[in-house]
């Protein structure tokens, strides 16, 4: 092969997407992955024009696309799904688009990220996952980042499998920032995933995260440095979800640091001031039960500094005691219990009220979302299960429902196993041979507790800004705000897509809502509008269209409903111009 300068390389990057326990990457979510591998690249010496990027879904829409991978230098493909899940911002790439990829290139081909832990049939849960290269030349089985600097720095000949320095990373965030632009929901729909660590201080049998090793930190500066990159070219959305545990930030890998945690949120407040998203994922609960003071320090940190609708994933995973025992899980019930109590209590108070009326919900409190809540995941499937296991699981939910506490959203799945994890030697047995109990405990638990909690969390009325309109289906408009885990939002009629509009609650289902634009306009709201708000029916909707226009709210011909909640007042008390 004819050694090639970095000057004259032409990379293509594709991004198929990545979702790991601690990492995430479906739009409209950038992982860091195409960041920091177009960071080592520029910093190996390739010119910025001369490095393409193309997610999976672009390539799908624009065959044309496919002209950057046949003819670039160095194709890298960057992907890999280590935890099931359901996308509706874009779809996963199959194993088989991943082997086009490989086939289509005519330059030198590598592949990278959590693909290397290992490849399904699909993108789903209850399977076992093997370790395939994927017709591809070269498979980096550490840090595809550090495989393409090094690969390149040898003229694309070759490289050893390494992990990345610490001040290979300082230089490659920042410089890497600059590939943002290329992705195809740029500027206004794009959530940039930021990394502070990886690896994980305990050893739970399905993950594949202590797989980095112990916790390994980001300096704050450092992570500052990249937002501020970041935000330097327009990007105004963040979540700090590369971590196995945000409280342990700049710490020892367990017990909290409320200093540095401090110095990160400021800091990344100084350098884009003008954000709209700051979000953040995984919270481990022991932290919070073990280290009560200096967590309720830092959770009141987060929610200072943080945006409203913000979701700490706690991995309860399960509230067996035998299943936690047979995998390591390192919380109880209990302890997961008394964490989702603290972090209502410190971090769920609502934008407009004093934090401690916290949590609130019913007709008295703020029509926003709280500012940090928890999340809790489920994972079935695991060693040890049994038919008791969905009854201990049940019963925990319930239990958090009934002390009158709030979750963001409850996440149930089934394991993936993994070459390398403890998992492996069990496969996805388990969970096969319970996938019928699954589906019909995973039923119960949408009735029970994911509506009820639902009602509780946003109850109608209920304000949720700058919703992103992204598809529609049986007449409605779909749409999401960003942040983590954003509830998926139905509106009436066919809306424009590719808009931000305010929304008000109307109605909810188990994990979405139905919600009408704010504030509603009487004079111009369809029947399907104003029909989706409760207490008015059909014909109140009629009588409300043939009798406009209306001078302000009073004039409204409804009996019994306060429009006001939804259609607000001093939009319609001002004469109207004729």
């Amino acid at each position: 092969m004819t050694h090639i300068h970095p000057s004259n390389l032409s990379v293509t990057l594709v991004d198929g997407y990545v979702d790991e326990p601690a990492h995430f990457g479906v739009p409209p979510y950038i992982s860091t992955y195409p960041r920091f591998t177009a960071g080592a690249l520029v910093d190996a010496g390739v010119p910025h024009d001369q490095i393409t990027y193309h997610t999976i879904d672009a390539l799908r829409d624009d065959r044309g696309r496919w002209r950057d991978v046949a003819d670039a230098d160095l194709l890298i493909y960057l992907g890999g799904m280590t935890v099931p899940g359901k996308y509706v911002g874009g779809t996963p790439a199959e194993p088989d688009e991943v082997r086009e990829i490989a086939w289509t290139a005519d330059g030198v081909s590598m592949m990278g990220g959590p693909v290397r832990f290992g490849v399904g049939d699909e993108n789903a849960g209850a399977q076992e996952m093997e370790r395939q290269n994927l017709d591809y030349d070269y498979l980096a089985m550490a840090d595809v980042e550090a495989a393409a600097y090094d690969l390149v720095e040898s003229g694309l000949e070759g490289f050893n499998d390494r992990y990345r320095s610490t001040d290979e990373l300082d230089r490659w965030a920042s410089k890497g920032a600059f590939i943002v632009v290329q992705h195809p929901n740029y500027p206004e729909y794009l959530i940039c995933e930021i990394e502070t660590s990886r690896g994980c201080a305990y050893r739970c049998s399905f993950c594949t995260e202590p797989m980095y090793g112990d916790p390994s930190f980001r300096t704050a500066d450092s992570v500052i440095r990249e937002v501020e990159s970041l935000a330097d070219r327009g990007v105004a959305h963040f979540r700090i979800g590369r971590q196995a545990d945000i409280l342990a930030f700049g710490g020892d890998g367990e017990a909290p640091n409320p200093d540095s945690l401090r110095r990160l949120y400021s800091g990344i407040r100084d350098v884009a001031p003008d954000l709209q998203t700051l979000h953040l994922d995984n919270m481990n609960p022991i932290t919070i039960v073990n280290w009560p003071d200096a967590s309720r320090e830092c959770l009141d940190i987060i929610s200072t500094y943080n945006t409203p609708g913000d979701t700490a994933a706690f991995g309860l995973e399960s509230a067996d005691p035998v299943v936690q025992d047979q995998n390591q899980l390192n919380v109880t019930a209990d302890e997961c219990f008394e964490a989702v109590r603290i972090v209502n209590e410190v971090a769920g108070w609502r934008p407009g009220e004093d934090p401690a009326d916290a949590p609130s919900y019913g007709i008295e409190a703020p029509d926003r979302l709280p500012k940090l809540l928890p999340g809790i995941n489920l994972l079935h499937g695991l060693t040890g299960e049994r038919t008791e296991t969905f009854t201990h699981n049940k019963r925990f939910l319930h239990r958090v429902f009934d002390a009158g506490l709030l979750l963001r959203r409850i996440n149930i799945r089934q394991v993936m196993a993994f070459e390398g994890t403890e998992m492996a030697e069990t496969g996805a047995d388990v969970a096969i041979e319970h996938k019928k109990q699954f589906k019909q405990y995973k039923q119960e638990v949408r009735e029970e507790i994911d509506q009820p909690m639902l009602r509780r969390l946003v109850p109608a009325g209920t304000v949720l800004p700058d919703v992103y309109l992204e598809y529609h289906r049986d007449g409605r408009t779909f749409g999401r705000q960003l942040g983590t885990y954003p509830l998926l939002v139905g509106i009436p009629g066919e809306r424009p897509l590719g808009k931000t509009i305010d929304v008000a609650v109307v109605d909810h289902g188990y994990r979405s809502i139905t919600a009408v634009p704010y504030p509603l306009d009487p004079n111009a709201a369809s029947m399907d509008e104003l029909t989706a708000i409760p207490g008015i029916g059909s014909r109140t909707a009629g009588d409300i269209v043939i009798n406009r226009p209306y001078d302000g709210l009073a004039d409204v011909p409804v009996s019994d409903v306060d429009l006001s909640t939804f259609a607000h007042a001093s939009g319609y008390d001002e004469p109207r111009a004729d």
